[in-house]
């Protein structure tokens, strides 16, 4: 006997069960559905995402702005520096002004392409994002380690060499995803119970065999992860053991809070993106409203954080913003 394929059959029991549930072969739109269960407190909500945006976007391109007018920052630190804006300014938005939407005006559909595209430019600019935190450890490590030769190592062509394939491995690493996405068939539900269009989030719609897609989701996440991890680590280990050498108390002090702050930044970046895709894909435990608040912090606290550490903590930049408002009676 023929078997009746499994797109078929569900577009079939449509009409009987769940209206939500049909043929999604080719479906036009998604529905986000914010943080289930969190429903009633979305516009509470919104209040500290909102701020976290603010302050990311105000952040940001200050840091910009200021790099740009000032000369002498127009060195390999404020260039990564700049790359790193760039790339949270591209990340925040991409998710904030559609999860407001849903907070505020329950407006909950999204088009299928566009949430192709969100997904795509989500995981590529965290792929981008990671690479600079690496290029930016390189440059730490030769500038404390290796102070004398630091001109001569980072020329500007070996900072455009880095940039670039930072750059293009973002970009081709995250690429083939959207096209397996749009690749398969959608025949349970277009419902996503998220406040974005995160890539297993999205694939999991699909009534095809989704190993392919998995498996290379995950080898991304741990190749990229894991290399980019393990460089920074022994980066800022070399850098904590030149720092720990260093003879005048006061110098060592002030470079090792430098550095500390630096590593704050970079557990706040990758520990809860590893927190929400682990459990995610391996837990079951976890609450679906506690995954996707990870989520959205994850992707949030270090573009509002960044340009506070690196940029406004950073002497040279602060100094050049504080001329900026010249003092009463000068």
């Amino acid at each position: 006997m023929q078997k009746t394929p499994f797109c078929l059959r569900a577009g079939h029991l449509s009409t009987m069960s769940d209206s939500n549930t049909t043929d999604f072969t080719n479906p036009s739109t998604f529905i986000l559905l914010g943080i289930p269960g969190l429903e009633a407190a979305h516009v509470w909500i919104s209040i500290p995402f909102c701020t976290m945006y603010s302050i990311a976007v105000l952040g940001n391109f200050t840091v910009l702005f200021i790099v740009k007018l000032e000369p002498t920052l127009h060195v390999p630190m404020y260039n990564f520096l700049c790359m790193l804006a760039v790339t949270d300014l591209v990340l925040s938005t991409s998710i904030l002004p559609k999860t407001l939407s849903i907070f505020w005006f329950n407006s909950s559909e999204i088009d299928f392409r566009a949430c192709l595209t969100q997904m795509y430019f989500i995981h590529c600019f965290l792929t981008l994002e990671s690479g600079i935190f690496v290029a930016m450890a390189l440059d730490r490590y030769v500038a404390i380690c290796h102070p004398l030769r630091h001109s001569t190592i980072l020329t500007n062509p070996v900072v455009a060499k880095i940039s670039l394939a930072v750059v293009l491995r973002g970009i081709i690493l995250v690429l083939p995803t959207p096209f397996l996405a749009r690749w398969w068939p959608y025949c349970r539900t277009n419902i996503i119970p998220h406040t974005h269009c995160e890539y297993i989030a999205v694939v999991k719609l699909a009534c095809a065999d989704i190993r392919v897609g998995s498996y290379y989701g995950l080898s991304v996440v741990f190749l990229v992860t894991g290399l980019d991890v393990l460089f920074i680590t022994v980066s800022y280990t070399q850098i904590l053991r030149a720092i720990f050498s260093l003879p005048a108390k006061g110098t060592r002090l002030k470079t090792f809070r430098t550095c500390s702050s630096h590593l704050c930044v970079i557990l706040a970046f990758y520990m809860p993106g590893l927190f929400s895709f682990l459990t995610q894909r391996f837990s079951h435990n976890v609450p679906l409203h506690l995954h996707v608040l990870m989520a959205n912090v994850y992707l949030l606290v270090p573009p509002m954080l960044n340009p506070v550490i690196y940029g406004v903590r950073t002497k040279q930049i602060r100094d050049r913003l504080l001329r900026l408002f010249p003092h009463k009676g000068t």
